[in-house]
């Protein structure tokens, strides 16, 4: 029984040596993302604008998940105002930007229709804008490591670990992104169907009608009988 005490001691003490520098070392980012989806008016322009820093970078891609043609047009400015990209009348693009301190500006324009509103998905990727050095988890370290396991490798296993899941989501958001735009485009295609379907039904029947009656006035004895 004393021998399972201090095993059991010595395991705790281990495992919370090990949860510590994990919230540590977990507490670092590599990239922010996030997505947005909005209704465009026709004849609007909407523009957004993000704050970065200097010697970081910026991946934003778009869809046009319904509306007529699925187009937009789109550009990019930076803090001191030149264009750095610009897209006409495109369905989805991805554009990846190194940045400078100040706030970037990026604008979905739809004043080229007058009709047709559009439903447009977006979303942003932000690499290092981790605002603590990365070095700094090695403060928390103090005494003799008891781990056979390097710090470096866990804070690099961690950041692997945390960057796949992040590529991850994202391609999960970009499928139902995808997912959203087709079914948008067959529900589309499904009201076209019925509609055009309706009409040759109604045209049918009235070519029906008119040959009937055709048909009987051939047949029709126009001569008076006199008495």
């Amino acid at each position: 029984m004393e021998l399972v005490r201090v095993f059991l001691c010595v395991l705790s003490v281990f495992v919370s040596l090990l949860s510590d520098r994990l919230v540590v070392l977990a507490a670092f980012s590599q990239s922010l993302d996030s997505d947005f989806t909005f209704t465009l008016p026709p004849g609007r322009k909407e523009c957004f604008y993000q704050t970065m820093k200097k010697d970081a970078s910026l991946e934003i891609e778009y869809q046009v998940l319904d509306g007529a043609g699925l187009d937009v047009d789109f550009y990019i400015s930076s803090p001191s105002g030149q264009l750095l990209f610009s897209d006409y009348r495109k369905s989805d693009g991805v554009h990846t930007i190194e940045t400078e301190d100040g706030d970037y500006m990026f604008c979905f324009d739809n004043t080229f229709s007058s009709v047709s509103e559009k439903l447009i998905f977006f979303e942003l990727i932000l690499d290092n804008m981790d605002t603590e050095d990365p070095d700094d988890w090695k403060e928390y370290v103090h005494g003799s490591d008891m781990l056979d396991m390097k710090m470096e490798d866990i804070m690099d296993t961690i950041n692997n670990v945390k960057a796949r899941l992040g590529k991850s989501v994202q391609i999960q958001t970009l499928l139902r992104a995808f997912e959203a735009r087709d079914r948008n485009l067959q529900e589309s295609n499904f009201e076209r169907v019925n509609f055009w379907s309706v009409i040759n039904l109604i045209v049918m029947v009235l070519v029906s009608a008119v040959q009937v009656y055709l048909v009987r006035s051939l047949f029709e004895d126009k001569r008076k009988i006199r008495t």
